[in-house]
């Protein structure tokens, strides 16, 4: 059986400008990065503006499990299977993180017969729009520690200050560190930390942002530090907007691929959704509307956190609606939350499925509150008996959901027909009324409490340390008013990564929250859960190689 990185070597890629004219792009409103991958020009998405908007797909999934759901490749096959039903669409997706690449988690070009190619770019350096965030967010930083070098005109308190330097990959020594040592002209000695910059400010400013106008007030409003009075100090107080949005220029761009099928693919930024909001581009999602009749996209991990981000955060600030959700389970996840080991998910147990998918049900729950048609769709394998696969079905058409089958990994575009059928189906017979959760307007305890409660399903919400004065100080400066992104673990539910299945009557731990301005969010961190994540004991980067002739081998 070929792997996933040796069937995307084996394709035979069409030209970037051949797919870009399937949208009506031009090449000249195309920006080559090689033959197989482009940036879309200013110029043709201020053209499309006039273009009515297509019907928007959501692709979540349930949370995360060894076993594997296959979130990112379920979109893909989906996006394949409109195109042999001959219809018009577009997948638009997020960009992956060299850390989890070289971790864990491996890339995110889906798998099998459902990926988006060129593999081996898009899950390393891919057009560089990572580089130029990690750039722009150390420069900030480099400018804050310059300022207080020279004079210190802003009254900076160097205990005060909140910015923090980032690097894409899993480096967990650089958590917590010591600047400055040295000579005098070294800079003054503090604490400094490191985060992944896909869980950086200037991520989930790129990928909120509708244009360069908008790029640059998000980037002025960004909180670095205090004074000493305790008031705010922006990005804008230091004269760094012009420097980072030059930076930026590009990346702000979003980027055009295809899938192995060859249907057009738009791949542009990349925020965790376990420490960010999760999801691609405003701007790619907006123009991807304006391109055709159907987009399929995806919110990151399970639909607690990608997809409530996607409703409460993106779509909030957006205006954008989705028309349907997608979301992906494997029989084998939910034995797993059923208390399967991971060595015998492949033996039938009906049982261990009929307490595990408690943790389905609750998605599904979830999903619903939002006011849009759902969709369960299995992720099949070979070793899902038919009695498993009835049971399922059954259970999500008793809660009002469609269902279907999806082997896009083994048969590509044509093993997600009958994912695309329901949908189409779904879309024509169930009108959504999408809803956000929660009122921003509320006070910051209060809409964490209804997300706690409502979504994870969590019967209190303590707030340690300094998060309840950090609350306070927040709402005395004005962001009150923001809508909040909670960092939990993707594992579970609740902010145990432990907990499996459905978890009932637990607290859910807040320690620490601060301001994201120019993204206008409030950042509520919980559990454990780390902005810079470490590599495993066996990394994958063990198994990555490259030969003589430039072929890359172990990614998946």
């Amino acid at each position: 059986m070929k792997t996933d990185i040796e069937i995307a070597q084996d394709a035979e890629l069409k030209p970037i400008e051949e797919i870009a004219a399937k949208l009506d792009l031009t090449k000249n409103e195309l920006e080559l990065y090689g033959n197989y991958k482009a940036k879309i020009s200013d110029e043709y998405l201020k053209r499309i503006q006039k273009n009515r908007d297509g019907k928007l797909i959501l692709v979540t999934a349930i949370n995360p499990t060894p076993a594997g759901e296959g979130k990112t490749t379920i979109t893909v096959g989906l996006g394949q299977a409109f195109g042999k039903l001959k219809k018009k669409a577009v997948i638009a997706l997020r960009e992956p993180s060299l850390g989890p690449c070289f971790g864990i988690k491996g890339g995110a070009a889906g798998g099998g017969y459902s990926q988006v190619v060129p593999m081996e770019d898009l899950n390393l350096h891919f057009t560089g729009d990572f580089h130029a965030i990690t750039s722009a967010n150390n420069l900030l930083a480099a400018l804050l520690d310059n300022h207080i070098q020279q004079g210190n005109e802003l009254r900076i308190d160097p205990r005060q200050i909140v910015w923090k330097r980032c690097l894409d990959m899993n480096d967990r020594v650089l958590r917590n560190i010591v600047v400055g040592l040295g000579n005098k002209t070294d800079g003054m000695v503090r604490e400094d930390h490191f985060i992944i910059t896909v869980a950086s400010e200037i991520m989930a400013i790129l990928c909120l942002a509708y244009d360069m106008d908008d790029l640059k007030k998000r980037l002025s409003a960004i909180v670095v530090a205090y004074d000493y009075d305790g008031n705010p100090v922006t990005a804008g107080d230091l004269r760094a907007v012009g420097a980072m949005a030059a930076l930026l220029k590009d990346a702000l761009k979003p980027n055009i691929i295809q899938t192995l099928e060859h249907t057009p693919a738009l791949v542009h930024g990349g925020p965790f959704a376990n420490i960010a909001h999760g999801c691609n581009s405003v701007r790619a999602t907006k123009a991807a509307l304006k391109m055709a009749d159907y987009v399929i996209t995806e919110a990151g991990f399970g639909a607690d956190l990608g997809a409530e981000k996607f409703f409460d955060i993106k779509c909030r600030m957006s205006g954008i609606k989705p028309d349907a959700v997608v979301l992906v389970a494997t029989i084998r996840a939910l034995k797993y939350n059923g208390g399967v080991k991971k060595e015998d998910l492949s033996i039938p147990n009906p049982d261990a499925l009929k307490s595990g998918i408690c943790n389905l049900e609750k998605h599904i729950e979830n999903l619903q509150k939002y006011g849009v048609p759902v969709i369960v769709t299995l992720n099949a394998f070979v070793t899902d008996t038919d009695e498993e696969t009835a049971y399922v079905r059954q259970f999500c058409e008793e809660r009002g959901c469609d269902f279907a089958l999806s082997r896009v990994w083994e048969k590509g575009g044509e093993g997600g027909i009958e994912l695309a059928e329901t949908v189409l189906h779904t879309l024509e017979n169930k009108a959504g009324n999408f809803r956000v959760l929660y009122d921003e307007n509320l006070p910051i305890k209060e809409k964490i409490s209804i997300i706690a409660k409502e979504i994870y399903g969590a019967t209190n919400v303590s707030f340690v340390g300094n998060a309840s004065k950090q609350i306070k100080r927040l709402e005395e400066l004005g962001f009150g008013n923001l809508p909040v992104c909670i960092a939990k673990t993707q594992y579970s539910l609740s902010d145990d990564q432990t907990l499996l299945g459905r978890p009932e009557n637990f607290t859910l731990t807040v320690r620490d929250v601060y301001v994201s301005a120019g993204a206008g969010f409030i950042v509520v961190l919980t559990g454990s859960v780390m902005t810079m994540p470490g590599l495993p004991k066996k990394p994958a980067a063990y198994s990555i190689d490259v030969d003589n002739n430039g072929m890359i081998t172990g990614l998946f």
